[in-house]
Parts: C-alpha cells; structure tokens; sequence
C-alpha cells in the first residue's frame, strides 16, 4: 500500500492499517488533493447526530486541522440544536457550529455517516453552496449526492473509514482524533455487542487505543454519567416494556409530556432502545419516541439476531443498518405500533394479524 514518506504515523502503529483495494486507494488519493486544494471545509454528520455522526466529524476536522493548519475548517451540526449531552466531552464538541447558521460558501463539504441528502437537514443548503461535496459512509444509499464518494456498508461505523483514510494518507492521529473516532466506534457496535462488531472493527479499535484513544474515559463519559432525571425516565420507559409474537418483538414509548415531567432533552434519549433491547428471547425492538409538539414520532429499531430491520425503517422513510435502523413516523405512539408492529412480526417469521390491538398508556 503506498505511503507517503515522513509520516508521523510511522511511529504509531502497533496494529497494521487494513488493506485499501486499489480502486479505493485512488478515491483516497483523490480525496486528499481535493483537501489540499480547498481553503474552506465544512463537514457534517446526519440529523439527530449519534455518537458516530459526531466523532467521525470531529475526528476527522481535528486531524485535517493539525495537517493543514492554514485552512478554515468549520464542524457543523446538521440541526439548529444542542450537542447531545453525554457527547459534549468529545474534543472540539464545543466549536460545532448549526449549519443554519453558517453563511460561507465552503470550497468542500465533507459529510460522514449519511446516506441521503435529505438526512443533512439544515446542511443540504450548505451542500447546495459548495464547490465540491465528499461523502464518508457506511449506510445502503439509493444514490451518492456527492462528487466523490466512499461507502463501505461492510464497515462497522463511519469513523472506521475515517480511520482508514487518515491512516492510508498519513495523516498523523492525535489522542484527540482517536479518542472522537473511537466514540464512533464504540456506540455505533453497541460497546462490540452488536453483530457488526467484526474482526476489522477490533483492529481499527486497537490501532485509535494505540493512538491514545481512553476507552475507559469514553465509556465513563457515555454510559456511565447519566442525569438522575434520565434515570427516571428509563425506568418510566422500561415499566412500559411490551412483547408480542411470543416474545420475539419488543416495545416501548416515552411521551412527550414523559420527557418534560423528567426533565429530560429530546437529544439524551438515545440510549432508551437498549433497554427495550435487553429483554431475553427479544429477536427485534422498537422504541418510539414523540418529538414535542409537531405530531411526530421518532422510532429507533435494533435486532438482537440476523434479522435485518433496515428495510422496516426504509418503509417508513428511514434508515440504518441490519442491526440498528431509525425512522420518522408522522402520527401518534398508538398509530406508529399499529403500522411498525405487524412489520416486525413479519420480520420474525411470524403472522402479522397475530400482533392483535396494542394497549399502551393513555396520553395525559
């Protein structure tokens, strides 16, 4: 594989960087002349950004910072809205500016761990106003919006190809980089339990340690810091925890109303899918989510086996992976189950009609 002399990375690595195929080494090297060539860069991850959105964006804008330090390079939030809580941490988390909000018109764009224009939200005007737009991605897409990009729906997370880009063009991996990269990493395979958690991510998970990646910080910081409000509205979520199909879908919900009662953001409920997940002999799960006041609901689905829910989100506008999927329903809680539970039942093997009237909460 070749490499550029004088490296930093040279001194590094205690893991081998994983091989690039030639067609996707060429894209890499064209990559990085379209960087050289930009003074101004935006980047961006998806709408209602996760742990990998986030650190793919901040791990790369670091890394191409500390390479070209004379370059404007802008970290962008798709939405008018807060960084999650528990991400704030992440070095850089704090200079992410709303893409509503940001006036230039970039030389580059730079979108990680999105599929679909339509997922940019706020930054698709951005997209619209710039030279020339990359795409770094690991979901299915229906078609690439951008001028060059890399999908590789093969990868555990986005901040895996970051990694293998930055490593391939020796790009030097400060502890900052490794530590958003691997957050990226870490919540996208559901700490490696989740089944993309292959032997590639392992690797790339031990070269970012390597890098000076503080696995321990990061799990403190993610898992293990949540509000005490939070807490209450788990246990409001896990109290609603309902099964169908002899066990083999789960469900649960949080109301709006739920989230002001507790004191609680719509951006610190990303975490609630994994407790509906945790039920044994669950095959999928669905956790709902309405989103204030605007007569939508959001659903984050997981499947514990392998069973795809992808395409169930896809039927509903959505996204994902095999394991992990999301989507937008416009309805209430009671109609997003009777449209997504039936297709869950599917899913499993199982009669549709045999999901019967769902009973939930009544909304106050």
């Amino acid at each position: 594989m070749p490499r550029k002399a004088g490296s930093s990375m040279d001194k590094i690595p205690l893991v081998p960087a994983p091989e690039v195929s030639p067609e996707r080494a060429d894209a890499y090297w064209g990559i990085l002349e379209v960087i050289e060539d930009a003074q101004t860069i935006a980047i961006s991850g998806h709408t209602s950004p996760d742990g990998d959105a986030l650190g793919s964006t901040l791990g790369l804008g670091l890394a191409l910072r500390e390479r070209f330090p004379n370059k404007e390079i802008t970290f962008l939030m798709a939405d008018d809205a807060p960084v999650p809580r528990i991400y704030r941490f992440l070095p850089g988390a704090e200079e992410l500016v709303p893409a509503v909000r940001y006036a230039e018109d970039p030389d580059l764009f730079i979108s990680v761990d999105c599929p679909v224009l339509e997922r940019l939200e706020d930054a698709r005007e951005v997209v619209q106003r710039s030279r020339f737009v990359v795409s770094f991605d690991h979901h299915p897409a229906r078609e690439e919006f951008a001028d060059s990009s890399i999908r590789r729906v093969d990868a555990a997370s986005a901040s895996v190809l970051i990694e293998e880009f930055l490593s391939f063009c020796t790009i030097s991996i400060s502890p900052d980089v490794a530590n958003c990269l691997f957050c990226g990493l870490v919540t996208d395979t559901g700490r490696f339990q989740y089944q993309n958690a292959d032997p590639e991510s392992f690797v790339v998970a031990s070269r970012l340690v390597a890098a000076g990646a503080e696995p321990s910080r990061i799990s403190l910081e993610v898992y293990q810091s949540q509000r005490i409000e939070y807490l209450h509205l788990e246990s409001i979520v896990m109290g609603r925890i309902r099964t169908v199909v002899n066990g083999r879908v789960a469900f649960s919900y949080a109301r709006a109303e739920d989230l002001e009662g507790c004191g609680v953001s719509q951006d610190e409920c990303d975490g609630l899918v994994d407790i509906v997940r945790s039920v044994g002999g669950v095959e999928v799960c669905l956790f709902l989510k309405e989103c204030g006041c605007d007569g939508k609901v959001r659903g984050n689905l997981r499947s514990k086996g392998p069973l795809d829910v992808s395409g169930v989100a896809a039927s509903f506008g959505g996204g994902g992976h095999a394991a992990a999927a999301g989507f937008t329903y416009e309805g209430t809680i009671e109609e997003t189950l009777a449209a997504a539970l039936p297709m869950l039942a599917e899913l499993v093997g199982a009669d549709p009609a045999s999901v019967g009237p769902i009973s939930v909460d009544p909304a106050l």
